[in-house]
């Protein structure tokens, strides 16, 4: 009789329990892996579904994504593949994800280069941008390289490239990981934090390539250095950028034609020279972008 009631009392509070939202693609057709398997502790109000916004004029493409309580990657795979994967975190100010300008528009440039991108979606408030969304960044690095070969990455050549409140998530990771969770590169474009302990910079923190507008994006610039600082200082291969202006945000978007728009020229340059990308090579005309004087 007791045994009934606890069998019928455990069912119905499995009955009970809503199932995950599964996310939805932000370009159809494309893959979406959820980071946890469903059931796990880290999961709270995934039955909840995400909200998505559509690009003003152009309802096919999405802009933004709130209400992340399943985190995930969305694959982007490379037609010709180098071996490069990188995650991309789009900004948002932890309150939402900017998934198009710094999200499908950069996958969309990277798979041109042979690079696989995995558009991350990761926690934002109420959770905690050091703890949850930490947690799903660097699920996100182990999830990449547990499918390498299935999604064609070398698993010793898996990045990170971060906007803004996701350069923020780049940042954690490259000064919080272990064995299976460190990231082999990682790319910081206008990131910033509200506190962030840069005290203790691991040994092995892996090469690191910063960005940013200068005067009209104080913050970001200033936090970039910041880190560009503490990297040189304990001898981590580091490269910074910080341009004379070009505003915050709008990922890879030529800018009028000003230098800002052509960081990311400097980061293949960078990433080429690590040995990263060894079969790339830029377009003459991508080296030397000229500005809108045409010199």
């Amino acid at each position: 009789k007791y045994l009934a009631i606890l069998v019928l009392s455990c069912t119905i509070g499995f009955a009970e329990t809503p199932a995950c939202q599964q996310p939805v693609p932000l370009e159809p057709g494309a893959k979406v892996v959820a980071l946890w398997s469903a059931g796990s502790p880290t999961l709270r109000n995934c039955d909840q579904q995400e909200v998505f916004t559509p690009t003003k004029g152009n309802p096919s493409r999405i802009q933004k994504v709130v209400n992340i309580n399943n985190p995930s990657i969305e694959l982007h795979l490379a037609a010709k593949p180098n071996g490069l994967g990188m995650i991309l975190a789009a900004g948002g100010g932890n309150t939402e994800l900017n998934v198009g300008t710094e999200g499908t528009d950069i996958a969309k440039w990277l798979n041109d280069l042979g690079v696989s991108a995995f558009i991350l979606r990761y926690r934002l408030r109420p959770y905690g941008s050091d703890t949850d969304a930490l947690a799903d960044t660097a699920q996100s690095i182990k999830m990449v390289r547990a499918h390498a070969g299935e999604w064609g990455v070398d698993p010793s050549r898996v990045g990170i490239m971060g906007f803004s409140a996701g350069g923020e998530q780049a940042a954690r990771i490259v000064l919080n990981f272990d064995a299976d969770t460190r990231p082999d590169v990682a790319v910081l474009v206008y990131a910033g934090w509200g506190k962030l302990d840069m005290s203790r910079v691991p040994k092995n923190a892996p090469p690191v390539f910063l960005t940013s507008a200068g005067i009209d994006d104080a913050f970001h610039a200033r936090e970039s250095v910041e880190f560009y600082t503490a990297l040189f200082n304990a001898q981590i291969p580091v490269e910074l950028h910080i341009y004379s202006h070009g505003g915050h945000a709008n990922g890879i978007s030529p800018r009028n034609g000003i230098p800002f728009g052509t960081w990311h020229y400097r980061f293949v340059e960078w990433i080429t020279d690590l040995g990263m990308m060894k079969d790339m090579r830029l377009p003459a005309a991508s080296l030397s972008s000229p500005n809108k004087r045409g010199w």
